[in-house]
C-alpha cells in the first residue's frame, strides 16, 4: 500500500478496510486511530500531544506496519543537532577521498524522507530550535539540500510525526508560529479503566483469581497516582503491566494463592513500590516521598475502603 493509492478517491474502501485492520492490533483507540490515519493519509504532519504509555508508538507502529513503510524513531532533545538529524560524513573516508555524495552517512530524517517513512520524534519540544528549522523545511519542501550532496526529494508516505508530553515543560523549547502552523495536533490521554485492564491482561498474561484481582487492583493504583495531590505526573498503564507481573513472582516465592487472603494486601504494597516508585514524578513544592504516596494510595484501597478491593 503507497500513499498514492490512498490519496485517489476510489480507493476510500482500500482506506477503511486499513483502518478495520489496524484497529485490530490496538486495546480501545479507536478514535485517535481514525483522526491519526486520516491526518496522515491526507498527506499530513501531526503531533501527538500526551504522556507517555498512551498509546503513541503503538498506533504508529500499526499504521507503518499496515502501509509497509519504516518507523524511524529519534528522541528530542539538546543534543539532537541538525547533523545528526540530517546525517555526515565519513570522516575516515573524508581523509582518504575528500567530500562526496558516496562517503555521506544519512541521518534519521534523510533515511525517512529516501524510503518513505514515519520520522517519529519523541519528546519534539525539548530539541534545539535549529533543528526544529532544518525540519520544517523537509515538512515545508518535501525535500532538504545537503552541501556537497545535493538536493534530497522525499517519497510520497514521508511524515513527520512528533510528540510532546503536557505534564513536563521542564528543559522544553517554545515552538515558534511557523512550526505549529506545519502541524497537525491531537491530544491523546489516558485510557479508560476498562481499556486498561484489558492491556494489562494481555501484556501481563495474568489469569485465575488471583491474576484478576492483581489486574483490577494494579490499575486501580496505578490510576490513583494520575490525580494525588502531590503527583506532578503519575505513572502510565506500563507501571500497572509491570505490578502485575512482580505481584505474580511475589505470590509464588511467598506461596500466596488466595487472592482474599491475608498475605495478599502486603504483598500487592511492595510489588507497587517496585513497578511504581520510579516512574511517579512528585510535585515540586510536595513534602513527601513516592513511597510515602503510594503508601497512602494503598491505604485508600486496601484499608480505608477494602470493599473496592472486594469481589462484587
Amino acid at each position: 500500500m503507497t500513499m498514492h493509492a490512498l490519496s485517489a478517491p476510489e480507493d476510500a474502501e482500500t482506506l477503511r478496510e486499513n483502518r478495520a485492520r489496524i484497529a485490530g492490533r490496538l486495546v480501545g483507540r479507536e478514535r485517535e486511530l481514525e483522526l491519526t490515519l486520516a491526518a496522515v493519509a491526507a498527506g499530513r504532519d501531526i503531533v501527538l500531544e500526551g504522556p507517555p504509555g498512551t498509546s503513541k508508538t503503538t498506533i504508529l507502529r500499526a499504521i507503518t506496519e499496515e502501509w509497509g513503510i519504516p518507523l524511524l524513531f529519534v528522541e528530542g532533545n539538546a543534543d539532537l543537532t541538525p547533523a545528526k538529524l540530517v546525517g555526515h560524513h565519513n570522516p575516515a573516508r573524508v581523509l582518504r577521498e575528500d567530500y562526496s555524495p558516496e562517503n555521506f552517512v544519512p541521518g534519521p530524517l534523510l533515511e525517512a524522507m529516501q524510503q518513505g517513512g514515519f520520522l517519529y520524534i519523541e519528546e519534539f519540544n525539548r530539541a534545539p530550535e535549529d533543528t526544529l528549522n532544518t525540519l520544517l523545511t523537509a515538512m515545508a519542501d518535501r525535500s532538504i539540500t545537503v552541501p556537497r550532496v545535493g538536493r534530497i526529494e522525499a517519497q510520497p508516505t514521508f511524515r513527520v510525526i512528533a510528540s510532546m508530553n503536557p505534564y513536563d515543560n521542564v528543559g522544553t523549547t517554545r515552538l515558534s508560529t511557523s512550526v505549529h502552523d506545519r502541524l497537525n495536533r491531537l491530544a491523546v490521554d489516558y485510557q479508560s479503566t476498562a481499556d486498561e485492564e484489558r492491556i494489562v491482561a494481555l501484556r501481563s498474561g495474568a489469569s485465575g483469581a488471583l491474576g484478576e484481582r492483581m489486574i483490577g487492583d494494579a490499575v486501580a493504583v496505578t490510576r490513583a497516582t494520575r490525580t494525588h495531590p502531590d503527583v506532578r505526573q503519575g505513572s502510565s498503564v506500563r507501571g500497572a503491566i509491570d505490578t502485575v507481573l512482580v505481584a505474580g513472582r511475589l505470590a509464588e516465592l511467598r506461596g500466596v494463592e488466595d487472592p482474599y487472603g491475608q498475605g495478599y494486601p502486603e504483598l500487592f504494597y511492595d510489588a507497587m513500590i517496585v513497578a511504581l516508585s520510579g516512574r511517579i514524578h512528585l510535585d515540586e513544592a510536595a513534602e513527601t516521598t513516592a513511597e510515602a504516596v503510594l503508601r497512602e494510595i494503598w491505604e485508600d484501597r486496601f484499608v480505608l475502603e477494602p470493599h473496592k478491593a472486594a469481589p462484587g
